[in-house]
């Protein structure tokens, strides 16, 4: 049970660290002129496209979605835009409501939606790719990054990043039914682990706090209590100290401006994170980030404020090498879908921000345990009529079509129904939000 809670532990701060991130980039991206011209030249286009070149949805979205062919730009509608505009919104609401990463529904609505896994993978690292190019922030951190550090890192997460984008290509060549069957377990198991931990994580809380326990007062986005205090700052574990005093050569030293002398460790250790890093990415098309931050602060030692900068650096740089080499080339990007996905998660990052200074930070958790828990019954829910059909396992394609619209229902209702309360919190609030934007 406790290595349970740890590995939960390590996921969540993950994923608070790259949302943190993303809120980050929302904030610049939106705050300056010059890159909010830079957005309007990459979307006006894919707009105006899409209302030149639309057929009738149901004539295109069959033969393209779901056939298995090279995949272009040029075949799609102002549907398939919106509905991209409002997935991304909903995981940017997720993003800046609860301060955790809201990505982790882009795939699996996606696929929901009828996409090939393999696009929707290709689709959400693109997308991550260019919010990363387009707000980065790196320049701010510039000296919170181990330049030695991140560059070994990145030589295990580019090997990772190849081995995990030619998986799913040559599953995909063989059956794109495995392929999806493939993914769809992938993310059934990681979205499974964490909504049990989020879900417990929640309810011990609410337990707290019905109590007058302080942990119940905790801020919107968790952040508060224990949880934050474990990594802050440069102390260490026991099993970070054991791998840095493996002295296997040829050593990486860091940390020089939070603890005296710096600290230093393996090249084997980092390019094998990286590895794992990079092949997480390119599977689930996720960036990465969310493993970053835990298995720099927790396994290898590293200082959180080193690993901030260096989480950043790592993403921009595996996301961009596993979206284009891995499935740009290969025509495995959907364009539309990622510049609608990436306007809707920047406004839902703002309103999602705004909504945490009027909400209880317990109900928010709330919120994103039973988000998470969706995506799992999405997901695993799904899984039985793709074994069915490469048979597998026996199943009636009934009895697999019915699980799988159970889930999709069972998602799409809970995604929705945070999605209409976070957007009506914020319009009922308009007039609170700007007394304290005024006071700021």
């Amino acid at each position: 049970m406790n290595f349970f809670r740890q590995w939960g532990e390590f996921m969540m701060m993950g994923s608070r660290a790259l949302a943190r991130w993303e809120i980050d980039n929302s904030n610049t991206i939106l705050r300056d002129r010059k890159r909010l011209i830079a957005l309007g030249l990459l979307i006006v286009p894919v707009i105006i496209g899409g209302i030149a070149f639309a057929e009738p949805i149901g004539e295109v979205m069959p033969e393209f979605l779901g056939g298995k062919k090279a995949y272009s730009p040029a075949f799609y509608g102002t549907f398939i835009f919106t509905v991209s505009i409002a997935i991304g919104m909903i995981a940017g609401l997720i993003t800046g409501c609860i301060g955790a990463g809201g990505g982790f529904v882009i795939a699996p609505a996606l696929m929901s939606a009828g996409i090939k896994g393999i696009l929707a993978v290709g689709t959400d690292l693109f997308h991550i790719f260019a919010k990363a190019i387009m707000g980065s922030t790196i320049h701010r951190k510039l000296g919170n990054v181990s330049v030695p550090l991140a560059g070994v890192f990145l030589i295990g997460a580019i090997v990772g990043a190849t081995v995990g984008g030619y998986i799913n290509r040559v599953l995909y060549e063989i059956n794109p039914v495995l392929s999806d069957a493939f993914i769809t377990t992938v993310y059934a198991a990681m979205l499974g682990f964490l909504g049990i931990y989020t879900m417990m994580d929640y309810l011990k809380a609410r337990k707290a706090e019905a109590g007058g326990s302080a942990h119940g007062g905790e801020d919107a986005h968790g952040g508060g209590g224990a949880h934050g205090g474990k990594v802050e700052g440069a102390e260490m574990g026991n099993l970070p100290k054991k791998l840095q005093s493996m002295k296997i050569p040829p050593t990486i030293k860091f940390d020089f401006d939070y603890v005296p002398g710096g600290r230093g460790i393996s090249w084997l250790f980092l390019v094998l994170s990286g590895g794992l890093v990079g092949l997480a990415a390119a599977i689930m098309g996720v960036g990465g980030g969310f493993l970053t931050f835990p298995i720099f602060v927790y396994i290898l030692g590293v200082s959180s404020m080193t690993t901030v900068g260096t989480d950043i650096f790592q993403i921009i740089f595996t996301a961009g090498y596993a979206a284009i080499s891995q499935y740009a080339i290969y025509g495995f990007i959907f364009y539309t879908l990622a510049m609608g996905m990436l306007l809707g998660s920047l406004l839902g990052i703002q309103i999602g921000a705004m909504v945490t200074k009027v909400v209880k930070g317990i109900t928010i958790r709330g919120f994103y345990a039973m988000a998470v828990l969706a995506g799992f019954v999405n997901r695993a829910f799904a899984l039985p009529a793709k074994l069915g059909h490469m048979e597998v396992i026996t199943i009636s394609k009934q009895t697999g079509y019915v699980l799988e619209q159970i889930g999709v229902w069972a998602f799409f209702i809970v995604l929705s129904s945070f999605g209409i309360w976070v957007i009506y919190t914020f319009l009922t609030n308009i007039r609170v939000l700007k007394g304290e934007e005024a006071r700021a």
